[in-house]
């Protein structure tokens, strides 16, 4: 067995998949219609898909207001300084500055239009 997905409900499929796609290199694997707008997403190496949707009968989290450590996605980039500039341009806000962990990893943290964490980050030695 392996993981296939991880599903996150949210209030705007459409416009985070979009976002997404343009700013983080996602592409859409497969797309529904309504009423959940159920989106699959996956990044650019083909090795992690997560779903985005919409239900009326349930009550979205407040991402905006959650800790970052509680829940983040992290997108991998040999350029955390231009990727966090580039995303800020885009709409994102920044949690926090660049730091450097003990093992030598280049992390930030920014918040997407909706609130969500991304986590951008070189690892010193790759993990994937």
């Amino acid at each position: 067995m392996h993981v296939e997905h991880v599903a996150f409900l949210v209030d705007d499929p459409n416009g985070m998949a979009d976002w997404y796609c343009e700013h983080l290199g996602m592409k859409v694997v497969r797309k529904g219609g309504p009423p959940t707008h159920m989106t699959f997403l996956m990044d650019e190496a083909g090795r992690t898909m997560f779903e985005i949707y919409t239900r009326s009968d349930l009550e979205t989290p407040d991402y905006a207001s959650m800790n970052p450590s509680v829940l983040h996605f992290a997108f991998h980039t040999d350029d955390v300084s231009g990727d966090r500039g580039r995303l800020i341009a885009a709409g994102a806000t920044p949690v926090d500055e660049i730091s450097v962990t003990d093992a030598g990893d280049e992390m930030t943290m920014l918040r997407d239009p909706w609130g969500v964490v991304i986590q951008v980050l070189k690892r010193r030695e790759p993990m994937l």
